[in-house]
């Protein structure tokens, strides 16, 4: 059913059934939040709309809930079908917004990257891992139009592995790609499945495992290069995270040669660009993406909550009220090592004491 003739209705129950946060960033006005498990509990004395991300879904829990007595219909295209009612959205418009409002937050930053860096070079060919997150698809829409208008010739692939979404969230990827313009090549793993019934760091492995099948398959489609959607807040947490967790102090590096696949090499242009300002984007043009799609989070929301990162970025934002620096100087920390001023460190895998030079010098 169209969210025009729903908005008219007096006599409606506009049901959200996507997570808390989504709902909250954005959502029809008037509709309540509520997990899909949570539905049978609402009262039958008046019909229900139901809304999730693309539509998807929501036709097939209404087939349920009209079968035990309710009076149920999807919202024709979820979110998605109410945001091109409402505010006409436009992939051209999308795109030139990058370009222009947020030229100074965004490209710039991410074209630094790709130059200090180095990341891109004449006759790349580079998949670009899109894993559903708003980080990877604006990476995607990024890549684009840095080869529209790039002077440096290169090829893209946009590399979606499916390491075993549910089908809400596995269409909803399909249709931002749709949306957004960008044709993705797909293949599928039983990650989420097998780390599930692991024990230990379930967030470490899946992301191994999870790497090593994207080099697997883009070296299989002829590319020398992955480019993956960290940016400038990843790093900084990371070094935190190194330095309290586990006693050590590295960074998250912004390009690196695998080990285990000859030839290929991963980058991450998003390198210098803050997380505030891809949410700002993100939300700017009404747009909706994945956030953690694994099966342990659908278990149990709380786990997002109590993890380490998520400690680490609570921390940053305290101390970022008492010095608006902080971050820059977290993330300046490891381009100014002294190497005369710190007991140990490792080179090549090998230990160097302050005490193995100490006498000559």
């Amino acid at each position: 059913m169209k969210i025009e003739e729903i908005l008219k209705l007096e006599n409606k129950c506009i049901v959200d059934i996507r997570d808390a946060g989504t709902y909250q960033r954005d959502h029809i006005p008037g509709a309540i939040n509520i997990k899909i498990q949570d539905l049978e509990t609402l009262p039958k004395d008046k019909p229900l709309y139901l809304c999730d991300y693309t539509g998807f879904k929501s036709e097939q829990l209404c087939e349920q809930l009209n079968q035990k007595g309710y009076e149920s219909y999807a919202i024709d295209g979820g979110y998605y079908g109410y945001v091109d009612a409402i505010h006409s959205f436009s992939c051209k418009e999308m795109e030139r917004s990058i370009i222009k409002k947020f030229r100074k937050e965004i490209w710039r930053k991410f074209t630094k990257a790709i130059n200090e860096y180095q990341l891109v070079n004449e006759g790349d060919k580079i998949a670009v891992c899109i894993s559903g997150g708003k980080d990877s698809v604006l990476l995607a829409k990024l890549f684009q139009e840095l080869k529209r208008h790039g002077k440096v010739n290169f090829d893209l692939v946009f590399l979606v592995m499916n390491p075993g979404y549910n089908d809400m969230n596995y269409n909803m990827i399909e249709v931002n790609a749709k949306r957004l313009d960008i044709p993705i090549t797909s293949f599928s793993t039983d990650i989420f499945e097998y780390v599930s019934t692991q024990s230990g760091a379930p967030c470490y492995l899946c992301a191994r495992m999870r790497r090593g099948h994207l080099y697997h398959a883009a070296k299989e489609l002829g590319c020398n290069k992955i480019a993956l959607g960290h940016h400038y807040d990843d790093v900084i947490e990371t070094i935190l995270m190194g330095m309290m967790y586990g006693a050590q102090i590295q960074t998250m590096m912004p390009k690196l040669k695998s080990t285990n696949f000859e030839g290929m090499e991963l980058i991450r242009p998003l390198y210098l660009v803050r997380e505030d300002d891809i949410i700002h984007w993100m939300n700017y043009n009404h747009l909706q993406f994945l956030r953690c799609a694994c099966k342990l989070t659908e278990m149990s929301e709380e786990q997002e909550g109590v993890s380490k990162r998520k400690e680490i970025k609570n921390l940053i934002k305290e101390l970022h009220e008492i010095n608006p620096y902080i971050e820059a100087n977290i993330f300046k920390s490891v381009e100014n090592v002294n190497l005369d001023t710190v007991i140990a460190y490792k080179k090549d895998g090998k230990r160097v004491h302050f005490l193995d030079e100490y006498e000559e010098k």
